[in-house]
């Protein structure tokens, strides 16, 4: 079996283990799903969960605890710790991509709709389940967010182990980055000769990053939100993206909705997107629309010119997912048709969102 082959298979053991899917939770089809109808909550008294294209397992073991009572934060975070957890996921929590000196720094927000209570934590070194570290600051401390050192001991105080973050896996692409970075220094490819072009090759593994959002609404009313992530890849140490910054990378009001984010998290930071959205909501749009203004309130401000594309347009790439307290979801993107998780009596599915702009405005 090939290394690729062999990840594959050690990924799906472990998320099927992790996520006791087999405990009624639906299965996500092998073709996505669009178009599906707004879930009526108060109908059926049903839960719905909306995550991003990477949130399968979170969804659906935040329907399972939903179907046992469950708090809607509750679920939203058990639903991400899986992923937080899981060292074939580069992108969140154990086994993230680190930072430029090759250490991992997580980061995570949570917001509870119904008390309007968040909790964050950034530059969280050494602890694989941020989230579950953020919802602590929020219940037992009167501050919003702790980072670096501080979230850490803050972490320790309140029983959670520490562990090595870094998999062998993370680090050997971390390696491979470094000794790409630059013709001008020390550090080499194996077997290689200095590459004139040898610089350009960073852009190969530099410019990348992941999160994971899960917004969950339980049958009670009660909606909880939370983002969590290891970041962009390689990035300068001790930066903070969007995700634990209540209002950019997420947001959650149970007298309207939630909404959440991933991408370009300084974008995010700089508009207050996932705010925006359901404040948008607030005043009728729907989910979608309400997306969608976030984009074009993206594409509006971005007036540096390294940041824009031959058509004037944003060259990053945002996502946004949200869903209103009556049950209706959706999400949209920059460019181009995406795929956001929506869990709810229909199961666990990928839906289509839409993009602001075409996916061939998109500067190489």
């Amino acid at each position: 079996m090939s290394d690729d082959a062999s990840s594959a298979a050690s990924r799906r053991t472990f998320l099927k283990q992790a996520s006791m899917a087999g405990a009624g939770a639906a299965l996500l089809p092998h073709a996505a799903q669009g178009g599906a109808p707004a879930f009526d909550v108060g109908a059926n008294g049903g839960p719905l969960v909306v995550a991003s294209d990477n949130g399968e397992p979170a969804a659906e073991r935040a329907l399972e605890v939903m179907a046992g009572d469950g708090e809607a934060l509750d679920a939203a975070i058990e639903g991400v710790n899986i992923v937080e957890r899981d060292p074939d996921d580069i992108t969140v929590g154990y086994g993230g991509i680190p930072n430029a000196d090759g250490t991992v720094q997580l980061e995570a927000g949570v917001v509870e709709g119904k008390t309007h209570r968040a909790g964050a934590v950034a530059v969280l070194e050494d602890i694989p389940v941020p989230s579950q570290v953020a919802r602590t600051v929020m219940e037992r401390t009167d501050h919003v967010r702790l980072v670096g050192q501080g979230a850490k001991e803050f972490a320790r105080m309140h029983g959670f182990e520490t562990q090595d973050l870094l998999t062998e896996r993370a680090r050997k692409l971390w390696v491979k980055w470094k000794e790409t970075l630059s013709e001008d220094d020390d550090y080499l490819p194996p077997d290689s000769l200095k590459d004139p072009a040898l610089g350009a090759k960073v852009r190969e593994v530099q410019r990348h990053h992941g999160t994971i959002h899960c917004s969950a609404l339980a049958p009670n009313g009660n909606i909880g939100s939370v983002t969590t992530t290891s970041g962009l890849f390689y990035k300068i140490p001790g930066r903070v993206a969007d995700t634990s910054v209540v209002g950019a990378g997420l947001y959650a009001d149970n007298d309207v909705g939630a909404a959440g984010s991933t991408g370009r998290g300084e974008a995010n930071l700089k508009n207050l997107s996932s705010y925006l959205i359901v404040e948008r909501m607030r005043e009728g749009d729907t989910p979608e629309e309400a997306c969608l203004f976030a984009c074009r309130r993206i594409a509006e401000n971005t007036q540096v010119p390294r940041l824009r594309n031959e058509q004037g347009n944003p060259n990053f790439g945002v996502k946004f997912y949200a869903l209103r307290k009556d049950g209706e979801f959706g999400g949209a993107q920059m460019r181009g048709t995406g795929q956001m998780i929506v869990g709810d009596a229909d199961g666990v599915r990928l839906v289509d969102i839409p993009g602001l702009f075409d996916e061939d405005e998109q500067a190489p």
